[in-house]
C-alpha cells in the first residue's frame, strides 16, 4: 500500500501516523530512539506491506501488469490502490479527505526534525504537490507515475500505468475494495498485538 492506505490504517493515533509514514526510510532494526508509538508504526506498517504483498488479491492485480512493467508492478498496484481509497475516502471515513490530509500535513510539518532525512528531503513535494489529496484524480496519478518514471531514468515505463489503470478501471477497483476490507481487519488486529 502506498503512503494514504498507511496512514489510514494508523487508526488516527499520531505517533503510529508518524512511523507508519516514516518505515520505508527507516533501515533494519535501529529505531528504538523513536518514541514507542511510532516504533509499533514502524512495525505496522512493515506487516502491511507484507501481508499485501502475499495477498491472492493483490497478486491478480499485479499480474495484469506483470508483462509491461515487471517487478515495478507492485509499486503502480500501490499507487492504484491509493487511487480507490481516497476517490471512495467518504466510504472510510467520515472526515472529508482535504481536512485529513492537511491534519497530516500539519502532523508530519510539526514533527520534520524527528524525521529521517530522506522523509525530510520529500515532505515538501508532497505537500506542495499535495499528493494525499490529488490521488483521487487521474491527473494525480499521473504526475506521480510520471515522477517514478523519472527516478528509473524512463526504465520502469510508469508513466504508462495510468492507460492501464483507466482499461481496466472497474476490475481494479473491485479488486482494491475486496483486499482493502481484508487489509482493514488485519491492520486492527495487528495494531491491538502491537499493544
Amino acid at each position: 500500500m502506498n503512503f494514504l492506505a498507511h496512514l489510514y490504517l494508523s487508526e488516527s493515533n499520531t505517533n503510529v501516523m508518524i512511523g507508519n509514514f516514516i518505515a520505508d526510510h527507516v533501515k533494519g532494526r535501529n529505531f528504538s530512539h523513536y518514541h514507542e508509538d511510532i516504533q509499533k508504526g514502524i512495525l505496522l506498517h512493515r506487516e502491511i506491506d507484507t501481508y499485501t504483498d502475499a495477498h491472492k488479491i493483490v497478486r491478480i492485480s499485479k499480474r495484469r501488469l506483470h508483462e509491461r512493467y515487471r517487478h515495478y508492478d507492485g509499486v503502480i498496484i500501490d499507487i492504484f490502490y491509493d487511487h480507490f481509497l481516497s476517490k471512495n475516502w467518504k466510504n472510510y471515513s467520515q472526515i472529508p479527505l482535504d481536512v485529513y490530509v492537511n491534519s497530516v500535513y500539519n502532523l508530519l510539518q510539526e514533527n520534520i526534525d524527528i524525521l529521517p532525512e530522506r522523509t525530510q528531503e520529500m515532505l515538501p513535494y508532497m505537500i506542495q504537490y499535495n499528493w494525499l489529496y490529488n490521488y483521487q484524480f487521474a491527473k494525480g496519478i499521473q504526475e506521480v507515475l510520471n515522477g517514478m518514471n523519472r527516478r528509473t531514468n524512463g526504465k520502469s515505463k510508469m508513466n504508462l500505468a495510468t492507460g492501464d489503470l483507466l482499461e481496466n478501471y472497474q476490475i481494479f477497483e473491485n479488486d482494491f475494495t475486496t483486499f482493502f476490507e481484508d487489509l482493514r481487519v488485519f491492520s486492527h488486529q495487528k495494531l491491538k498485538e502491537l499493544g
